[in-house]
């Protein structure tokens, strides 16, 4: 047992926590001090999680085969950015991004096409709510056998898993306006179309994006469980599943930090669209105030 490296680690999470408690407790009358505290308390968090892991892993001696050290991470990521950098470009920018575009594409136009038939809203939803129910695990090889083992068939699971959470939101959503808005437009004599488009989608914009943000997520979780079933000797889940069965789990763990930071940039992206885009929204006013 290495119990300076154990006493460290568990120090230096005393003192983080310490001044996590008094920036949170500060009210910074300059602005750009404010928005420095609030970026400083998460980062410091995860610094010290990461502090702790390091000084527990050392500490006890736990075997790296088991669960290695950040630092040991760390160094394969910058050994291996070659590796890395293929395996991002097959899954995220190819799979993920293109799934993600048909998914959220498709679902957002057919919820407009069952905005306007009665019909297909009552005999498609019930069909979505069953699919989008379905598990990856059993897509995934289904759509392997279909479009074959390159990124084609990972996109056709990322459109699975997207399509539906997109359509059921912006149905939802273009239901949110009240009837007295809607009784006002047609005091104006506005059409269907332009009804939908200055005011029902308008009032949709938080639904919309709140299926973005959750397929954002999504559509990397499809894809990299969908390269277990299937794919060139390339890619996130390709490389995950084959270096656990070689031990090589400093590997795994790279690609998993690789996929956790890409799959957080695109939801922040997302977030930050939003923020411009509903400014008008209470949730976006009082997150500002």
């Amino acid at each position: 047992m290495n119990l300076p490296a154990l006493a460290g680690a568990i120090l230096f999470w005393l003192i983080a926590w310490a001044l996590n408690e008094w920036l949170v407790r500060q009210h910074f009358t300059n602005r750009t001090l404010g928005n420095a505290a609030r970026f400083a308390v998460p980062l410091l968090f995860g610094v010290t999680i990461l502090v702790l892991w390091e000084g527990i892993v050392r500490g006890f001696g736990v075997p790296s085969v088991l669960l290695p050290a950040p630092s040991m991470i760390w160094a394969r990521l910058v050994n291996s950015v070659p590796t890395l950098a293929a395996d991002f470009r097959q899954t995220f920018l190819k799979s993920v991004l293109t799934g993600y575009a048909l998914g959220c594409g498709l679902g957002f136009l057919v919820a407009i096409l069952i905005d306007r038939s009665p019909f297909l809203q009552k005999g498609l939803l019930p069909l979505g709510n069953f699919v989008s129910a379905l598990p990856v695990i059993g897509v995934a090889p289904i759509m392997v056998m279909w479009f074959g083992f390159d990124w084609q068939s990972k996109v056709a699971v990322v459109v699975i898993m997207t399509f539906f959470p997109m359509l059921v939101n912006t149905v939802s959503g273009l239901a949110a306006a009240s009837h007295m808005e809607r009784d006002l437009m047609r005091t104006y004599a506005a059409s269907w179309w332009q009804t939908l488009v200055k005011l029902r989608l308008a009032a949709a914009w938080p639904f919309i994006f709140n299926a973005l943000k959750i397929n954002s997520t999504l559509a990397l979780i499809g894809a990299i469980v969908a390269e277990f079933f299937g794919t060139p000797i390339v890619g996130m889940g390709f490389r995950i599943s084959t270096e656990v069965g070689r031990m090589n789990v400093d590997m795994v763990w790279a690609e998993i930090a690789v996929a956790a930071v890409a799959g957080s940039a695109f939801y922040g992206m997302v977030a930050l669209v939003e923020r411009a885009v509903t400014f008008w929204h209470p949730s976006i006013r009082i997150g500002r105030g």
